[in-house]
């Protein structure tokens, strides 16, 4: 039997989502037709929009339905950059050293084509914002939206959201927030987390993915306050406020409903359990490994997040040692997947680069047991003797 310890990268299939999109998607009708059939499918839309809005702490006609997080993620940045550049003739991105692909490659495409200027914010040793530099970014005169991920998706530390969202707030800064890895996971409430903000400054965006919390993937939202502008990325249709056209995928939207139900319904009984699971693994990782580093190891964590550098040896020989005994694991987020570079995130954490190359990430979730943990501190120590032999590739440069 398999091990799974990457539900950071994509989480299984809850047997309710599966069931709620394979009802759904027998509906006939398109939500936007005005015959019954296209009203049918327009109530089963609509009663998911309202069912994970209330998971999330919004309003339902906050809800955009995307096709993923990275989608959600470009809507958010590039509509609010365009929408805040017209508006102010503002370009400035704040960003965060350390995010993810979607939000870095997202912002570089924005500087390459002459739209949007990053600001690059630095973090600590466990990847967390430097506070005075955050907020001394945001004074900036020619600043016109920043965004941050919740929780790292690499080494799991989770962000001073609240905090950051008063302090944008405080600037007169619209924020997106990043919670791709973090809804359903811990509590988030996109209205908890706005706080005293007030009309389009603060936390005004927050980006999700179904398949994070057991839902399918293809499937995603970004949460819009009704008091922001945004300019749309996709033309042809009126739907979900203007800002996304084309017709709406009502299974998937159901489907991710329920997922996010459940999740959050479960969440706090959940972060105790894959919490409890993954300090077993960390405490049996030190006794079994000496010389093993835990990343982000003195701050709060995602529950289920264990990163881990082990010296001397290659990440991606230690997977697939791993994945040859049935346990499947990663170096860091999937979106990076069999690139020979040392993880940017560690890069920014100042961790070498060629002691960043023996990163892994162990992730737990949902259906993670003891017998996976078990499993694990059976399989590393020879896997990690065999790679520390093999020692590291010509392709990763010596700090």
């Amino acid at each position: 039997m398999s091990v799974y310890l990457d539900h950071a990268a994509t989480t299984p299939l809850r047997a309710e989502a599966r069931d709620a999109w394979i009802e759904a998607s027998a509906l006939v009708g398109n939500a936007s037709s005005i015959h019954g059939a296209g009203q049918s499918a327009r109530r089963l839309l609509e009663d998911a929009r309202e069912r994970l809005a209330a998971a999330l702490g919004c309003e339902p006609i906050e809800i955009v339905f995307t096709s993923g997080g990275t989608e959600s993620i470009n809507l958010a940045l590039v509509g609010l950059l365009r929408a805040r550049r017209a508006a102010t003739g503002r370009n400035v991105v704040v960003v965060p050293e350390g995010e993810h692909h979607a939000t870095l490659d997202t912002v570089r495409w924005l500087a390459a084509s002459g739209e949007g200027e990053p600001l690059w914010v630095g973090i600590d040793s466990a990847a967390r914002l430097d506070q005075g530099e955050w907020r001394a970014a945001l004074d900036g005169e020619d600043v016109a939206v920043a965004t941050l991920l919740a929780a790292n998706n690499e080494v799991g530390s989770r962000q001073p959201v609240a905090e950051a969202s008063a302090a944008a707030a405080e600037a007169g800064v619209p924020l997106h927030l990043d919670a791709v890895g973090a809804f359903g996971h811990v509590p988030l409430s996109f209205r908890a987390l706005r706080g005293a903000a007030d009309g389009g400054t603060g936390l005004v965006a927050m980006s999700v993915s179904a398949h994070k919390v057991a839902g399918p993937v293809g499937v995603g939202a970004l949460v819009v306050s009704r008091h922001v502008a945004l300019e749309a990325l996709v033309h042809g249709g009126g739907q979900q406020r203007g800002l996304r056209a084309g017709t709406q995928d009502v299974a998937g939207a159901v489907a991710f409903a329920v997922a996010a139900e459940l999740a959050v319904a479960e969440v706090e009984a959940e972060q105790a359990r894959v919490g409890l699971l993954r300090d077993e693994l960390e405490a049996g990782l030190r006794s079994a490994i000496p010389g093993i580093a835990v990343s982000a190891a003195e701050v709060e964590r995602l529950p289920g997040h264990l990163h881990v550098v082990l010296p001397g040896s290659q990440g991606d020989s230690l997977l697939l040692l791993l994945d040859a005994a049935g346990i499947a694991v990663s170096t860091g987020s999937a979106c990076q997947a069999g690139v020979p570079e040392p993880s940017h995130v560690l890069l920014a954490m100042g961790v070498a680069p060629d002691v960043a190359a023996g990163a892994l990430r162990f992730t737990l979730g949902r259906t993670s047991s003891d017998a996976d943990v078990a499993a694990l501190l059976s399989a590393l120590p020879a896997a990690y003797a065999r790679a520390r032999r093999a020692g590291l590739s010509s392709r990763v440069p010596r700090g």
